[in-house]
């Protein structure tokens, strides 16, 4: 019975994203207007930008000035210092400048103060609010009470990162609420008669659900669609371990799952979906389908599970799939082939370094010998296996059980075979069933002069390799292998081994050591 949690994974990632589209999460920070905002600040409250006619005279002091509220929130008073008003009533102000000095001492100076902008003024709001419009408040209250009064903003087609503030035609600021909702830091504004607000269309978006704190659709900043910026907005929860994503790229269904540690190195896309999930430790692999495939090409599946349990949910391109070449590459695999490369390449240097010499001569040629087959040792080092497991056609393959990080690999049909290795001209040729190996060695020119003409391999479509020249099938690649001559017996065993298990487990020739 296939397992449930695996078809619930598989149905969230291939379901279009139209499907629930309407139970899709609010924007973030949309509860922004479910408060008080609208009310503005308290009414005669000093702050920033307000303006204030100073006169004081009596004792040392003669001063005759207009004072500006600055962002900090304080008035310069010359002679004096700065005295900190914000919030303050205005009919308290001149109490607070009397203490203020009182302590610097000029107790005996005469006070004249008077705020210069306590007439109320009159904005517009318009763009993507539900009732774009006129409103009259103070140039001292915050933008989201002018928003606030307009309804907010429009939750599927307003930006809350990107709102401007039009005086005279021209932009005087941009604000991002994405810092309000987060650490309440806001940009003071002081807002003039006449001045527009506008919320513009929203930016790139995308939606976080599953195992987060904050469930909602974001707003990626503007030339910044990185998972970066997007974890610094949505808390993941501490159980969360993979994320499921799905969207469209370059016109096509996209659909992946990932270690949640891949997040923040990923480029987001407008409409993308995110969920965050919480994989029970040591229960869930990934595998991955390569080829000629259609949507989903990465998939969670339960540790033990079989190809069958994958295979039916794979979306191949009709009639360009070759499903009879399906073949998987294995890392433990790829791991075994690498070490039997490495217990080969021991042996190769073993029998380099102790080969004995008869002579003087023959013992200058060993030393060159060895010394280009440590080189051949370097290059066949860094050779990286495939692991491919063959599916062969006598047993029931959907029965092989998937490891973690198996890649399922579909390939393309073929109408040619290619010809490569030890031939004069390699070339991918028309296939036909009237042609066999020799045919196509002849069509790459013949074999030149290091082809091991006894040593020919056929690789098939599905991973496989025979000898098998006389059935030659579409899509096959033929390959020569070189030929190794050497007095050195044991050496020329060894390379050949070596050359032969890179062939097969990497589908490449490895040049040869120039031997004597």
């Amino acid at each position: 019975m296939k397992n449930p949690v695996f078809l619930l994974l598989l149905c969230l990632l291939l379901l279009p994203q139209a499907a629930y589209a309407a139970d899709a999460p609010a924007p973030y920070g949309a509860n922004l207007f479910q408060g008080n905002f609208g009310q503005g600040a308290a009414a005669g409250a000093m702050a920033p930008g307000d303006r204030v006619v100073l006169r004081l005279w009596g004792g040392s002091l003669n001063v005759d000035t207009v004072l500006e509220v600055s962002p900090a929130g304080q008035l310069d008073i010359p002679e004096v210092g700065q005295l900190n008003v914000t919030g303050l009533a205005q009919d308290k102000l001149q109490d607070a400048l009397r203490s203020k000095l009182a302590a610097s001492g000029h107790a005996d100076s005469q006070i004249y103060l008077a705020p210069m902008d306590a007439q109320p003024i009159t904005l517009f709001v318009t763009g993507n609010v539900p009732k774009p419009g006129r409103y009259s408040g103070s140039a001292a209250d915050p933008l989201l009470s002018y928003l606030d009064k307009a309804g907010g903003i429009d939750a599927g087609r307003g930006s809350y990162r990107n709102i401007q503030v039009r005086r005279n035609d021209q932009v005087v600021t941009t604000v991002d609420l994405y810092p309000f909702i987060r650490e309440g830091s806001m940009p003071p504004i002081r807002f003039q008669n006449g001045d527009i607000i506008v919320v513009p269309d929203k930016g790139p978006t995308v939606t976080v659900t599953g195992k987060v704190r904050t469930s909602a659709r974001f707003e990626l900043p503007e030339g910044n669609t990185s998972g970066a910026s997007l974890l610094k907005l949505v808390d993941p929860d501490s159980s969360a371990s993979h994320i499921a994503i799905k969207g469209v790229r370059n016109g096509k269904p996209y659909n992946t799952y990932l270690p949640l540690g891949e997040l923040a190195s990923l480029q987001l896309a407008d409409g993308d979906t995110i969920e965050l999930l919480a994989d029970a430790a040591g229960n869930t692999i990934t595998v991955t389908v390569q080829g000629a495939v259609r949507g989903a090409t990465r998939f969670p599946v339960r540790r033990g599970a079989r190809l069958d349990e994958v295979r039916n949910f794979i979306a191949v391109e009709q009639g360009r799939a070759d499903l009879n070449g399906m073949y998987i590459k294995r890392k433990s695999v790829a791991a075994r082939q690498k070490k039997a490369i490495a217990d080969s390449l021991r042996r190769l240097e073993e029998s380099a370094l102790t080969a004995s010499s008869a002579s003087t001569e023959e013992s200058q040629i060993r030393a060159k010998e060895a010394e280009m087959i440590a080189k051949f040792v370097e290059r066949a080092k860094a050779v990286e296996p495939e692991g491919v497991v063959v599916l062969s056609d006598g047993q029931k393959i959907g029965d092989i059980t998937l490891e973690d990080g198996d890649v399922i690999v579909i390939p393309a049909k073929s109408d040619v075979v290619l010809v490569s290795g030890e031939v004069m001209m390699p070339q991918a040729m028309l296939w036909s069933k009237k042609k066999d190996l020799d045919d196509y060695i002849k069509g790459a020119g013949g074999y030149n002069s290091r082809a091991d003409q006894d040593t020919v391999l056929v690789m098939h479509p599905n991973g496989s390799v025979s000898h098998d020249g006389d059935n030659i099938r579409p899509g096959d690649q033929i390959l020569v292998m070189p030929r190794v001559a050497s007095k050195n017996m044991q050496a020329v065993k060894d390379i050949s081994q070596v050359m032969m298990q890179v062939a097969v487990s990497a589908r490449a020739i490895l040049g040869l050591p120039t031997l004597y």
